[in-house]
């Protein structure tokens, strides 16, 4: 196991080019299961999660390359309809093979994913919208057992407690392009995500409308093709990078990230007094010597604020002076980092799905322990402004969707290595 070590105080400045978005990839990958052709992906990021995707795939049937970001897969004749506990537990973006396996082969048996420590994600919503497209589901032994005869279109609300579900809308997508007759999907998630994933099925040759709306219509085809995409960049990466920049006082051009996906996020950062300038190239961070002002967010479903770089702006309200505030409206446990933060000086006291922030003038170094993925991001930016050396515990979960972070902030002249526990 690796822990980081940062020596904060050191202004980033340069260049960094942003990987390939890891929530698009992974349904993606799932979606190669709908065909019997050759697909290739280009701009795959690697990280551990890809693997941990194709490892279930290649257990499912399929063979593939990767290498240079780029993936070249196609199922290999078998039909094994089962995906199992000990592939799906590792990542809760694996469930996505239910839909696929459903519609291809007629039945599928996928684990649950279990437990997460950001809070709980049923996946009733998943198993809403294919039981409406004419899926028999159980659930039996931690099992999810679909059949069906052939799916029907149908018309289906995937709206939950908080919003719309990225992975249950792809899920039920991907099922529904092989379904007989239309399917019209109401309260969809309108993530950028989505709309990678169907614009692959659409190259794959579904009919699809509607992506990146509310309301997503999908008439079924009888089957489809092999296809070539490339996936587009990630947007909460290219924020954390962006946030690195800001939080340092440093001058860095993000190359490759999309300001149409992180409008929210941008916004945000100007009202704080980040200077920005957005090109076709990137987003570039200037150098500021304003000090930044307290602010308040909320997360909330795209195009709100994104839950996924709330841990990374609460480091940000911990070294802005006067009070801040999250609202956390997403995953209203997903504060495992508060604790973290306050060891390193940060003073912040949680209020159910509140967290009042009294920012401080400067964070002090500390060892501290990474919870999930966006909490070990947070984690990272906080070592990056603090006095003395932090180290950053359990960075498997960085690694599962970062792609060599580490890497990419010593480059930009971060005081930072990776070393062995």
């Amino acid at each position: 196991m690796d822990k980081l070590i940062i020596e904060g105080g050191a202004p980033l400045k340069g260049t960094v080019e942003v990987s390939g978005s890891k929530n698009s990839l992974l349904p993606i990958l799932a979606a190669t299961l709908l065909t019997r052709d050759k697909c290739v992906i280009k701009n795959a990021p690697d990280l551990r999660d890809t693997v941990s995707m194709l490892r279930l795939l290649r257990y499912l049937g399929s063979n593939y390359e990767f290498k240079d970001h780029r993936i070249v897969i196609k199922p290999n004749g078998s039909s094994e309809i089962e995906a199992p506990y000990k592939l799906v537990s590792t990542m809760r973006a694996s469930f996505c093979v239910l839909g696929p396996l459903l519609a291809r082969y007629g039945r599928a048996k996928v684990s649950l994913p279990g437990g997460c420590i950001i809070g709980v994600r049923p996946v009733d919503l998943h198993l809403k919208g294919l039981a409406k497209l004419g899926a028999k589901i159980t659930i039996r032994e931690g099992y999810a057992h679909a059949e069906t005869k052939h799916l029907k279109g149908g018309h289906i609300y995937l709206g939950g407690p908080f919003g719309s579900s990225v992975l249950a809308t792809g899920n039920v997508m991907m099922a529904a392009a092989l379904a007989r007759g239309t399917t019209i999907i109401e309260s969809a998630a309108c993530e950028p995500e989505v709309v990678d994933l169907a614009r692959f099925l659409i190259k794959m040759g579904a009919r699809i409308k509607g992506e990146g709306s509310p309301c997503i219509e999908i008439t079924g085809v009888k089957e489809l093709h092999g296809a070539e995409y490339e996936v587009i960049p990630d947007r909460i990466e290219a924020a954390t990078l962006v946030m690195a920049a800001a939080i340092t006082r440093g001058e860095v051009m993000v190359r490759g990230a999309r300001a149409e996906h992180m409008t929210a996020v941008l916004e945000k950062l100007k009202d704080v007094g980040v200077n920005l300038k957005i090109s076709k190239e990137g987003i570039l961070v200037k150098k500021t010597a304003r000090k930044f002002k307290p602010f308040d967010i909320v997360t909330l479903p795209y195009p709100g604020f994104p839950t996924d770089a709330q841990a990374q702006f609460m480091t940000l309200m911990s070294i802005t002076e006067g009070i801040s505030v999250i609202t956390e409206k997403i995953y209203p446990d997903r504060f495992m980092h508060v604790a973290e933060l306050n060891r390193m000086g940060a003073q912040i006291k949680r209020e159910g799905p509140y967290a009042v922030v009294h920012g401080i003038k400067q964070l002090s170094a500390a060892p501290v322990m990474a919870s999930d993925l966006r909490a070990s991001a947070g984690l990272v930016l906080a070592g990056l402004v603090a006095r003395g050396k932090t180290e950053v515990h359990r960075i498997y979960h960085l690694d599962r969707g970062y792609e060599r972070l580490d890497f990419k902030l010593q480059r930009l002249g971060a005081r930072i290595e990776r070393a062995r526990e």
